[in-house]
């Protein structure tokens, strides 16, 4: 009988005693391999009675048939190994069979593969310092701290830091995690350390899983961890069918390395997204070699690999425990150690004196297994490597690995954001906002059909381009969403989003650093910056004296003064030099005519350009009104000019230039889209004066808006600025006359087409943005929207601002103002004079004031009197008389000196001097 049919007899009976005599005797016929081990070395099993006659314990059997038949590891030594059977309720009989398998002398433990007895069979083998090797995790049996404890599962810490990398690359956000027993929560505490994700926690069991997958849909959360026992997936498998949750926008994140050999018909064709990692590289050529010998081995009726000819996991480790222990004894093989047997009890207190030194061997073993590499570290496996497995196309394939050393790497990137079929329906989250999305006024409609805009003409192109059908829904709290510090949540689209409620996001949605960290933005559709919008100003008011305004109240206040200077000191200059006297008419005397009153004549009409009627003669008055005719060229015709500039063309009142202007005042409010990009723009900014203005809007919260229209009917009340996208202010503007921007924009930014993180649409929604620009369709779509409407404002700004208007009598009220006071001043001293006139000539005539009041009064209204009586005697100062009329008694010799001593021009000019009286 050849040994593979003794080894497929099964169980630890008569043949398997008959395997052990035989290779014993031929051991013995090997006189050189008995000085470091023993011909026999016995190892011990133990395993549940679920576990009898499974994967896991036909791989234990073949390991050691195989060690034993090919003699490379152990040539002079056979493997003999007993199993016991144990129920994982009664951990008593479990300790019981312990201590028999001790006291039948083995070398080692192997199992159980239940986490509650391995407690206890750990802490029996560390008492006596038996090797014990586990292929479970070390959850419930915490390692730390332990000896002689080697286990061949992937440590705790490992598998928590590979699911926390997959979950960042996923990046998710809102988690729930389902579990069966306390491993799985050991496991949740890991990942919870280690990931700021929102989780959501739920134990379960056979009869609750349907139960508690209707919670995690309601709750709108579609990231599920589940860490189930692989008995009872099937279960787990029909509640997601029942709750329709078999579609791509779910996705499962398996913690059991055996995704494979689950049945996955029900999903295969509903892209459905289930991840998971294995520990088993099946298509590496030396394990696929130890398959193949394994899956003809099992043709005599023991399986140890899946109908698909793939191992599980708990069976590979199996194998592999048994390979590294035989490693282990193997290098004993012409060292000066010695392998003795193992008589020790679990009545005694005595330890095996070789316990320390074959644990430390197995710590040191190095090999290459179905696991991969087997390295430990204090008795825990390192340096693993996990293979990343999908869904993907019908099919569960190798998209990347992870490692301790390098963390996870995608190999291939197309499987998570690859294509996706055409046949599906996207939910698309949108608000109202002129013109990107408006509901048309026909309540007939339903669907996606009641909607119009600039976003919904560029989503159906997109959809179009892309291939997917989509039904469009509002957001329920109309925000566009926002990060609230206090609550620590998003709102608006941005948690529709989140929450997976929603595919994709087609609004006038601004990308900035705060949304991009918890949802995905394709390529900007639309680039613009944030401007102020303000109302036009309106024409400055027309001033009864706008004619002052030329000149500032300073310049007219120092002309006042240099006209009083100048006038004085003309005044004192021509009394001072003696070429500005003259002689008088009548006595011999001389006269000067630059008097006070005369000074100031003459400064005034230099000033306006007329001729006063008289010069000066002196060579410092006349340097000093020289001077001042310089002075009056700059000033009159500055006065001229700016007039025109001033009253001619009209002129706008802006009481703000920019935003450094409005931030500096506090008459003019501002405030921006309550929940928008513009506000977390200025409550993040780090710009002193963007700082500012959040603490004003923050102090007067009333200065926030709901929506753009409110914002626009705030700006056209008054003393409002709105902060605001520039391709709303255009759309505003270009509708409303009565609307202006201010300065330029505040800073650069884009919309573009939101989606989850992780979503698979949003390169190719990417990729249908760039397309549409290049072809110019956006443009074309943007020009439909914003400039083709009826209701378009039509202005030219340039026109506007140099077209020249008229002067009106509000204008130039003031100039009539003064010529009515001049009028009315030169009446009054007219009247004045006239009464000083007629009182100085009653005196004279020695009448009454009221009689030659009278008569005077009587000739100044005759209309054909040009002359007048003589009433005094006056000298015309206006003129130098010559006096022809020489007295008799006078020398001739007298007259000549005199007429030498008056000018030459003087004596040309008659003298004449009348009285003159009324014929």
């Amino acid at each position: 009988m050849s040994a593979d049919a003794m080894l497929t007899n099964g169980g630890g009976g008569p043949c398997w005693l008959l395997v052990t005599v035989v290779w014993s005797l031929h051991v013995l016929d090997d006189s050189a391999a008995v000085a470091a081990l023993p011909p026999v070395i016995r190892i011990g099993a133990i395993f549940t009675q679920e576990d009898k006659d499974s994967t896991t314990e036909v791989a234990f059997k073949y390991a050691v048939y195989r060690i034993n038949k090919d003699k490379a590891i152990l040539p002079n030594t056979t493997l003999v190994y007993d199993i016991e059977y144990v129920s994982q309720q009664d951990s008593f009989k479990a300790s019981k069979k312990v201590c028999r398998l001790l006291e039948s002398g083995v070398h080692a433990i192997f199992g159980p593969s239940d986490s509650h007895l391995a407690g206890h069979i750990v802490s029996i083998c560390e008492s006596v310092s038996m090797p014990l090797l586990l292929t479970i995790a070390d959850g419930v049996t915490d390692l730390t701290g332990r000896h002689f404890v080697t286990d061949m599962f992937p440590a705790r810490e490992h598998l928590g830091q590979a699911f926390r990398d997959l979950i960042n690359f996923l990046n998710w956000t809102k988690i729930a995690i389902v579990y069966d027993d306390e491993e799985g929560l050991l496991l949740v505490q890991n990942l919870m350390k280690m990931s700021k994700a929102d989780f959501y926690i739920r134990q379960v069991d056979q009869h609750t899983h349907r139960q508690v997958m209707r919670e995690i849909k309601n709750k709108h959360i579609f990231n599920i961890i589940v860490d189930i026992h692989p008995r009872n997936i099937n279960g787990f498998f029909r509640s997601i069918l029942q709750l329709q949750m078999n579609d791509y926008r779910y996705h499962f994140l398996f913690t059991t390395f055996d995704l494979e050999t689950f049945d996955l018909e029900d999903f295969k064709y509903n892209s459905v997204n289930m991840t998971s990692y294995r520990i088993v590289d099946d298509e590496n050529h030396r394990v696929v070699n130890v398959l193949r010998e394994m899956e003809r081995f099992q043709r005599v009726g023991q399986n140890m690999l899946h109908k698909s000819g793939i191992i599980r996991a708990e069976p590979a480790l199996m194998y592999d425990a048994v390979n590294v222990f035989a490693n282990s004894i193997g290098s004993f093989e012409g060292s000066s150690d010695s392998m003795k047997s193992a008589n020790i009890s679990c009545k005694s207190s005595n330890r095996w004196a070789n316990g320390t030194l074959l644990y430390n061997r197995l710590n040191a073993v190095v090999i290459e297994g179905l696991t991969g590499r087997v390295h430990f570290d204090e008795g825990r496996r390192s340096d693993i490597k996990l293979d990343l497995l999908k869904l993907h196309q019908e099919k569960v394939k190798k998209v990347g690995f992870w490692t301790p050393s390098t963390g996870i790497n995608i190999t291939r990137h197309s499987v998570f954001y690859g294509q996706q079929s055409s046949n599906v329906t996207l939910i698309v989250v949108t608000r109202v906002e002129k013109p990107y999305v408006m509901i048309k006024e026909d309540k007939n409609l339903t669907g996606n059909s009641k909607y119009e805009g600039f976003c919904i003409d560029l989503l159906h192109r997109i959809a179009s381009q892309v291939g997917f059908h989509y039904a469009i829904t509002l957001v329920p709290d109309n925000k566009y969403g926002a990060y609230d510090p206090t609550t620590k949540q998003w709102n608006g689209i941005v948690r529709e989003l989140m929450d997976k409620k929603a595919d994709l996001a087609m609004a006038s949605m601004t990308i900035n650093y705060a949304r991009e960290s918890v949802v995905d933005f394709t390529k900007p559709f639309m680039n613009m910056g944030i401007g102020i919008l303000f109302k036009v100003p309106s024409n400055e008011p027309s001033k009864l004296f706008a004619f002052l305004n030329p000149l500032a109240t300073s310049v007219w206040s120092f002309m006042l003064l240099a006209y009083m200077a100048v006038s004085f000191s003309l005044f004192f200059l021509a009394r001072f030099s003696p070429y500005e006297w003259r002689p008088h008419t009548e006595e011999n005397y001389r006269e000067n005519r630059f008097t006070i009153s005369n000074c100031f004549w003459f400064i005034a009409g230099v000033s306006l350009k007329q001729d006063a009627g008289i010069t000066p003669k002196a060579t410092s008055a006349r340097i000093l009104g020289g001077i001042w005719w310089f002075f009056t060229i700059i000033i009159i015709p500055s006065y001229t000019a700016n007039l025109t500039a001033l009253r001619t063309v009209e002129r706008l009142q802006k009481p703000i230039q920019n935003v450094a202007e409005l931030s500096s005042q506090e008459k003019i409010s501002f405030g921006t889209l309550e929940g928008g990009s513009t506000m977390s723009f200025f409550r993040d900014s780090k710009i002193p004066i963007y700082q500012k203005m959040w603490k004003f809007m923050e102090k007067y919260p009333s200065v926030f808006v709901s929506t753009y229209e409110e914002g626009t009917k705030k700006v056209l009340g008054g003393n409002y600025a709105f902060l605001m996208e520039s391709t709303m202010i255009d759309y505003a503007v270009q509708r409303d006359c009565n609307l202006t921007q201010i300065s330029g924009l505040l800073d650069s930014k884009g919309y573009g087409i939101a989606t989850p993180k992780g979503s698979v649409w949003r390169d190719k929604l990417s990729l249908a943005v760039l397309e549409l620009q290049e072809k110019g369709v956006i443009q074309m779509l943007y020009d439909k929207w914003w400039k083709n409407a009826a209701d378009i404002c039509i202005k030219d700004e340039k026109v506007k601002e140099f077209k020249p208007k008229p002067l009106d009598l509000n204008d130039l009220g003031g100039v009539f103002v003064f010529v009515l006071c001049g009028l009315t001043v030169a009446v009054i001293i007219a009247i004045l004079e006239f009464c000083w006139h007629s009182k100085k000539k009653s005196t004279d005539q020695q009448q009454s004031v009221c009689t030659e009041m009278a008569e005077e009064l009587r000739y100044a209204i005759r209309c054909d009197g040009t002359k007048h009586k003589a009433t005094l005697k006056r000298t015309c100062n206006g003129c130098s008389p010559i006096t022809t009329y020489v007295p008799a008694p006078m020398h001739m010799n007298h007259v000549t000196s005199q007429i030498d001593n008056v000018p030459m021009m003087e004596l040309t000019k008659p003298s004449i001097s009348i009285d003159h009286e009324d014929k």
